[in-house]
């Protein structure tokens, strides 16, 4: 899979002291995007499923999955999901896509993706509705959903 960068002790992308996982690949494009070189996969760097779980594993932190998109490498990013709640992680994924395309139009594998999301923070960014003081967000159409 192709993954930007890992980055630890964030508290800006999820609730408490977080590890995010930035993947490369993005459809959506959003116009104003806060990482636009995440759009493109040749951005990234190949990592395989345990050298993301080994580098993202930190026994303070848990786990937010972003990008890009991390539904856009679904058949990977779900296998990096499933390793680290079963390793006891609390996982945020950042998605363009909404919890009901997901649920209703998305593939198996972003389906079983978001079977590990213990919250889901959804929808395109909109850049006219771009709101610095919202907690976890860009924009005020997109929605924190707590899932478990």
């Amino acid at each position: 899979m192709k993954v930007m960068n890992i980055l630890h002790d964030s508290v800006v992308d999820g609730e408490g002291l977080r590890t995010i996982i930035f993947f490369a690949g993005c459809p959506h494009q959003c116009p104003g995007c806060h990482n636009p070189s995440s759009w493109h996969m040749q951005n990234g760097t190949d990592m395989n499923v345990e050298e993301v779980v080994q580098e993202a594993m930190n026994p303070l932190t848990d786990i937010t999955l972003s990008g890009g998109d991390p539904f856009f490498q679904a058949k990977e990013v779900k296998l990096v999901a499933k390793t680290l709640k079963s390793l006891g992680k609390h996982i945020w994924a950042y998605t363009g896509y909404t919890l009901a395309e997901i649920q209703e139009k998305g593939s198996s594998d972003q389906q079983e993706l978001l079977s590990y999301c213990d919250v889901l923070v959804d929808g395109r960014f909109i850049i006219g509705q771009k709101d610095s003081t919202l907690p976890f967000r860009g924009s005020a159409n997109q929605t924190i959903h707590y899932l478990t």
